[in-house]
Parts: C-alpha cells; structure tokens; sequence
C-alpha cells in the first residue's frame, strides 16, 4: 500500500508524519501509530511500522505515523537516542501527528484512537495521557512507563488519571520490560484513574512477540490473536 509523507514543524524542528489513506471518500476513523525504536534511522526503513500501519488502513483507518526521532541525525546510534529521549519532546511530536490527521480530507477527526508497541507502546500510553481527543488506545508490551524521561517530567504513569479513553493491553508473560508485575501496577494506574481497560497476556510469549520479521521473537499465533482483538476494539470505539 502506498503512503506520503507531510511535513510539518514542532519546535523549530522539521519532522515527517506518514499517511496511509484506506479506499474510499470517508468519512474515516483515524490512528495514530508510534513507532518502535527499531524505526530510529526512518520509517521508511521500519518494515514491521510500514506493515502494521498498512493492515490498519487495510481495515478502514486513515493513519499516522509521525517520526518521532526527528530530533537527532537519522544516522545516530540507536542508544544514544535511547537514553536522550524526553518527554517535553515527544508530547508535541505526538499532537502535530495527531492535527495533521485530523486535517485531512476524508478522515473524522472525532473519532482517532492511538496505538503503539514495545517504545511506541510507552509513547502511545503518553500521547494518551496528554491529549484530550482520543477515543482508543492500544498498548502492545509498552516497556517503561514507569520510567522519567526528559529532566522535569514526570513518568508516564503518574498522568494515567489524564486519559480520555478506554485502553487495550497486550503483553507477553515472559517479558521483561514490561514485566508481569509492570503490567500489574499498569491495570492498578489505570483501575485507580477510573479508566476502562482490559489487558491480554500470553503464556509463551516475551517482547515484540508481533514483530514478523524478528524470528526469535515472533509468535504467530499470540500476534493474531492480538491483531483480532485490537481490531475488534477500534471498531467498537471508532466505527
């Protein structure tokens, strides 16, 4: 499926928001979808980011990819973006995503959710938490939300009460990070907050048990069944 890329600013900072157009005129529901960290040097080189936005278009979504990493070179090491990664950043990077979908022709911009996974997963709980329009967001195995990224801000979780929405889980058993007691103090956050929620687990499965193309990772049958709930998800909030 083809895509183009839009431009648009966030602190003085260029920055490419990719779109996949599902057929048809619309009105559509819209997604935002982060990234994973895997994508740092270009989403144009994030076979898995590609694939996941073309099966949500493929089902009806207009989507939005918005290259997050925009504030290092592309060819920057993986870890050095790791460990500069803030916050104050990320929360405009992931509003402008969000106004460039909203804008386009054929998308109805009262009905966007938010999706992400492993890094992405951490961004989309944040871009949630930070945006009062979303309607959905779905969370595959979103390591540290817990964690204070960028001086001054405070983690993910601590602004859990802020989301506007109902929220969507999915988590391996023998992942790390999120852990199964991360995912347990992410239902608490969430419980506490008031915030509809479910989560799924598997057995057998760790981190970025939906990445096709990592072949120690991947588990295919945990994948789709998390690719069917999540899609039956959005179409019970956003269609």
């Amino acid at each position: 499926m083809a895509y183009r890329v839009e431009m648009t600013e966030v602190k003085g900072s260029p920055m490419e928001v990719f779109l996949f157009e599902p057929k048809g005129p619309g009105p559509h529901p819209g997604l935002v979808l982060c990234q994973h960290i895997p994508g740092h040097m270009g989403i144009e080189k994030d076979p898995f980011t590609l694939k996941t936005a073309e099966r949500y278009a493929e089902n009806g979504y207009a989507v939005s990819v918005p290259f997050i990493y925009h504030w290092w070179p592309k060819e920057a090491d993986m870890q050095v973006k790791r460990e500069e990664f803030r916050d104050d950043w990320t929360v405009p990077d992931l509003l402008a995503g969000f106004e460039v979908l909203a804008r386009q022709r054929g998308v109805d911009a009262g009905r966007i959710g938010i999706a992400g996974h492993c890094w992405g997963g951490r961004v989309c709980w944040l871009g949630a938490c930070t945006n009062p329009r979303y309607k959905a967001c779905a969370v595959f195995y979103g390591g540290g939300v817990k964690e204070v990224r960028g001086k001054g801000s405070p983690p993910a979780i601590d602004l859990t009460a802020q989301i506007p929405c109902p929220v969507i889980g999915f988590f391996g058993n023998d992942d790390t990070n999120p852990s199964p007691k991360d995912v347990d103090d992410y239902a608490a956050a969430l419980a506490k907050a008031g915030v509809a929620h479910t989560f799924h687990r598997y057995d057998g499965a760790g981190h970025a048990f939906q990445w096709a193309d990592n072949k120690d990772r991947f588990r295919a049958e945990a994948s789709e069944d998390a690719w069917q709930k999540a899609l039956a998800f959005f179409a019970g909030k956003l269609t």
